[in-house]
């Protein structure tokens, strides 16, 4: 028996070691944390069980017999974080650089189907140069069995990627299925195609940084959801994520003990409105003054900044938050913030979390780049995603919300169940001037100061709305976390179902 134990334990220490000492000292020396050492830091401490730490590649093309290393190149099993359940795996750059292959890939699928059947998140950390090329299409199609498992699973666990490495070709289009990306700043890029190809193809000259480094996805493309400066704020920002998201789309928020009473008063909120209407504010000042201890964990914050998207929590439990930021292009909807608030909409009522809207918008952006762009169709996915969202909706307007945008921003009309306003609130076709210079076209400029007074006097409020029932009262702004909470606690027993469809088929 000791005999077998003492080979059980050479094989686990061989497992453990993965591509060897000179490999790992390569990975610290790029400012890299290891497979393991990662999982360790993301996981409750002890708390990881690994599965699979044997499974090596069946290749025997290319001298690939002769070259087999427990493991395959990915560490895989299951784990807790602040005690919950969790699915992992992580890719390990030391051996093969992290390709996939066949076996490899099977690794990945098999906790997938485990997280799937028994109901928890999967986090994947990827650090991979792609598919193993010395096995060909068998490493393409175990990439295939990834995608098709991160199809399934989608709406059904939350899926996290954490990009801390290169993630080139057909290996982005994982993480890309998955529900939240997170990149690594200077050591983790992701593109379908990598410089040296763009070159020889288009003749652009490009660095990985430019094409596809963590800043560009966080900023310019929307791929990634934030660029984190290393490997460790990167897994430790996503176990504060993780609080956040329920297990699955059957178990509820989840809630933890909060000190902040449910009922408490902001008096600032009373004054954050400025008199004039383009003066701007911080919606984020509104938002931190609602949410449980001010906690608020945004999302994309780098792109699309005109929309504010994120998690926080009222009385101890998940709302989703989605709000028009006043400070960025007067909080105005355009195609990236369209796209930005839809997927966060459509991930909050996939997976049951409230959503709370603050509007403050004075309608789409107008203009041929927009139009050209496709702003009908991109600007349709938020009115779609709102539409079909049968979660608590609870909206609330804090000054302008004029146009077609005000419909868009969880109006009453696509089923919002709670929708309140502040005495500051103007809803209306479009701002005051405008609408003057239409209707009154012709007359002169006294004249239309007159009408655009008149116009105001009857418009420039919430009450018109109110009359017709569009809002369902006007509230101080200083009771807006009360009557939130209150109206989450309402809603809780809300039931309301789509018609029969195989899927929908919103605009993308």
């Amino acid at each position: 028996m000791s005999a077998n134990i003492a080979e059980m334990e050479r094989r686990r220490a061989a497992a453990r070691l993965g591509g060897g000492q000179r490999r790992i000292d390569a990975q610290h020396a790029k400012g890299k944390l290891t497979a393991r050492e990662r999982l360790d830091v993301l996981l409750d401490e002890d708390s990881f069980e690994e599965i699979d730490a044997y499974v090596e590649h069946n290749c025997v093309d290319f001298g690939m017999a002769e070259n087999r290393i427990p493991g395959d190149g990915v560490v895989t099993g299951s784990g807790t974080i602040n005690g919950r359940l969790v699915f992992v795996f992580s890719q390990d750059f030391t051996v093969f650089g992290g390709a996939v292959s066949e076996r490899h890939a099977m690794k990945i699928c098999k906790i997938m189907d485990m997280a799937m059947k028994v109901g928890a998140p999967v986090i994947g950390l990827n650090d991979s140069g792609g598919a193993r090329i010395q096995e060909g299409v068998a490493s393409l199609g175990g990439y295939a069995e990834i995608f098709q498992r991160n199809v399934l699973a989608s709406g059904v666990v939350p899926q996290l990627s954490l990009i801390m490495g290169p993630c080139a070709g057909g290996a982005v289009y994982s993480p890309a299925m998955t529900d939240f990306i997170f990149m690594v700043k200077d050591s983790s890029y992701m593109f379908v195609t990598g410089p040296d190809v763009v070159k020889t193809v288009t003749n652009e000259i490009v660095t990985q940084e430019e094409l596809g480094g963590a800043v560009t996805h966080s900023t310019k493309t929307s791929v990634a959801d934030l660029a984190l400066e290393n490997d460790i704020e990167a897994l430790l920002t996503a176990r504060e994520f993780f609080d956040y998201l329920p297990l699955t789309n059957r178990s509820g928020v989840p809630e933890r003990p909060t000190s902040d009473p449910w009922d408490r008063l902001e008096e600032s909120l009373d004054t954050l409105v400025p008199a004039s209407p383009t003066q701007p504010y911080d919606m984020h000042e509104v938002i931190a003054k609602v949410v449980d201890e001010g906690e608020f964990f945004e999302i994309q914050p780098g792109h699309a900044a005109n929309i504010i998207c994120g998690f926080g929590r009222v009385e101890g439990r998940t709302v989703g938050v989605v709000a028009n930021q006043p400070l960025v292009l007067a909080g105005v909807l355009d195609i990236n913030s369209s796209k930005k608030a839809a997927r966060f909409v459509r991930f909050c009522d996939a997976f049951d979390i409230p959503i709370i809207t603050f509007v403050d918008v004075p309608g789409f952006l107008p203009g041929t780049a927009q139009e050209l762009g496709g702003i009908i169709k991109h600007g349709a996915k938020l009115l779609f995603a709102y539409g079909e969202a049968t979660v608590p909706k609870i909206t609330v307007i804090t000054r302008k919300a004029y146009g077609g945008a005000y419909d868009v921003m969880a109006s009453k009309h696509l089923r919002g169940d709670l929708n309140y306003a502040w005495p500051t609130a103007e809803i209306a076709v479009m701002g005051a001037k405008g609408a003057v210079e239409i209707i009154f076209r012709g007359l002169g400029t006294e004249e239309i100061a007159n009408r655009t007074k008149e116009y105001e006097d009857r418009f420039a409020n919430p009450f018109v709305a109110a009359a017709k029932g569009f809002v369902d009262e006007v509230i101080h702004p200083h009771s807006t976390r009360r009557r939130i909470a209150l109206g989450l606690r309402k809603l809780r027993g809300k039931a309301l179902e789509n018609p029969w469809k195989k899927h929908d088929n919103i605009p993308l």
